[in-house]
């Protein structure tokens, strides 16, 4: 029975706490939040003893694992933290601001013989595996170009509301780095392929109370040919479906978070709708889907058996670098060449 704590009991806090409490082989054992009625409220909802200090949950005695949901800035510090202190870490997406701070982390979990997860649940969505498990098999063939395209709506009061998004030092961005990273990191995914340019412009069209890009375009080039356009606002009039659409040897794939249609060439067609888990998370966004219990369930049996999770940190830092490659891009308005 892993014992588990959770740093942070903001808004996402629900997906990963209702998650801990449905799965046998866990049991929450403490929650933590700098707000002292956020961390009382959940305390007292699970059962569980407040802290208001990471540092006094975070101990090897007390918890094998801690979920890290707390603003952008602080995901690696708390990372970091647990990870010297030989606890087991699984993070809210992003891993990092910056690229180097992620990628210490890594080093750092690989040192210590630790995991260290990133949450992107929704490469757990059944439209998801739809097509990558037909891009593993070969029936859709090699991937030609990819589409990605985000319309959501944040407007000021969604930042008023806030105390650290839309700011450059605090969460790293806009509408790339906290709505279209998800996307972004499926299509990225989907590819397989290690990206070598990225051209990219952003810009803040709507937003007068934040500095960060509600609108962000580009073009990437992989090092197997495929190439990856995107175009991402929070500024619409309400949240649209997300689309990522692939064009391949074999066929074509269109999805969002919630249905999936592959065409081959042929005229037969696979589709999947998502469904939910049956749980209910008390204050859940829709737009986060329902698939956070399977990445934890995952992390949590990694852990048991010492291996590396399939979406460790390892593997996120692949969507950090391309993340961060897009940012600079835009911000110098020059195309950026990505190494090894």
């Amino acid at each position: 029975m892993l014992r588990v704590g959770i740093v942070g009991c903001g808004n996402i806090f629900t997906m990963h706490a209702t998650s801990v409490a449905h799965l046998d082989n866990a049991t929450l054992v403490g929650v933590c939040d700098i707000k002292k009625d956020r961390a009382d409220a959940a305390a007292a909802k699970y059962g569980v003893p407040a802290y208001y200090d990471y540092t006094q949950l975070i101990t090897p005695e007390k918890i094998d694992v801690v979920h890290v949901c707390v603003p952008h800035y602080m995901h690696p510090v708390i990372s970091r933290y647990a990870l010297e202190h030989g606890v087991h870490v699984l993070c809210e997406k992003p891993m990092s601001i910056d690229y180097a701070d992620g990628e210490a982390n890594v080093k750092l979990a690989a040192e210590k013989g630790l995991q260290y997860g990133i949450i992107f649940q929704c490469r757990y969505n059944d439209t998801s595996r739809l097509i990558r498990e037909n891009l593993d098999n070969g029936r859709l063939g090699k991937i030609i170009s990819v589409r990605s395209t985000l319309t959501w709506y944040r407007p000021d009061d969604y930042y008023a509301l806030s105390d650290w998004k839309g700011t450059w030092d605090k969460e790293g961005g806009g509408v790339i780095i906290d709505q279209a990273i998800h996307s972004l990191d499926l299509a990225n995914w989907f590819i397989g392929s290690r990206p070598v340019e990225v051209q990219a412009s952003i810009a803040n069209r709507a937003h007068s109370i934040m500095k960060v890009e509600d609108t962000a375009e580009g073009f990437i080039r992989y090092a197997n040919g495929a190439t990856l356009s995107f175009w991402a606002m929070n500024n619409y009039g309400c949240d649209e479906p997300i689309e990522i659409r692939l064009l391949c040897e074999n066929g074509k794939a269109v999805m969002s978070y919630d249905d999936a249609c592959i065409t081959f060439n042929d005229g037969t067609q696979l589709t999947v709708s998502q469904e939910p888990d049956g749980i209910h998370y008390d204050g859940g966004k829709d737009y986060w889907g329902f698939r956070h219990i399977r990445q934890i369930e995952a992390f949590y049996q990694a852990v048991e058996q010492g291996v590396e999770p399939a979406i460790s940190g390892r593997e996120a830092l692949k969507i950090q670098k391309l993340i961060c490659a897009i940012y600079e891009s835009g911000k110098t308005g020059q195309p950026v060449k990505l190494g090894e």
